[in-house]
């Protein structure tokens, strides 16, 4: 197993921390009102993840497959010694899955942590609270319970990945 290589540690910016200000107060660095998220493009479709979720983004270099993973866990990889679970969302959340995906998206909930495999990350963004919306409801048999809420970017909707939720769901899956 190879060595995942051009990894890119991301550091999370989290709402309502402070820095020292000149007079020795603490001053906001970011108003609560605003979330940090990571753009990710999976299946041609653009979705957003909490920047306080996300551990790093990597290329992947390979893939080792583990017999009897759950569906949606396609193997593992090595990232600098620590063994990382690799997660495809596509199927799961209804999206063609053709393409080989080389990026991920190394995301923790607790002490658990797996890297959701995607198309790319084109970009961080500061989002305001109020470009969020509860997802649609009733749009089928197939609900998706890792996609509760909707941002609005480039005058789309666009899905926000739970990652508490998605990494809930496979943790008690193995």
């Amino acid at each position: 197993m190879a060595v995942a290589k051009n990894s890119m540690p991301v550091v999370p910016g989290s709402a309502g921390s402070v820095a020292a200000s000149s007079e020795g107060g603490a001053a906001p660095v970011m108003q609560a009102s605003t979330v940090r998220a990571a753009i990710v493009s999976m299946g041609g479709e653009l979705f957003t993840i909490d920047l306080q979720n996300v551990r790093e983004v990597f290329v992947v270099d390979s893939i080792t497959p583990v017999p009897a993973m759950p569906s949606g866990l396609v193997g593992v990889t090595n990232l600098r010694g620590t063994v990382i679970p690799l997660l495809d969302l596509r199927e799961t959340i209804g999206l063609p899955t053709e393409t080989t995906l080389k990026y991920a998206v190394v995301v923790k909930h607790g002490n658990w942590q797996v890297a959701v495999l995607v198309d790319s990350v084109p970009e961080i963004r500061t989002l305001s609270k109020d470009q969020f919306l509860p997802a649609p409801t009733g749009t089928g048999d197939r609900g998706n319970p890792f996609v509760s809420r909707v941002v609005k970017l480039e005058d789309r909707l666009r899905g926000v990945l739970e990652t508490s939720v998605v990494l809930s769901h496979f943790e008690g899956t193995g």
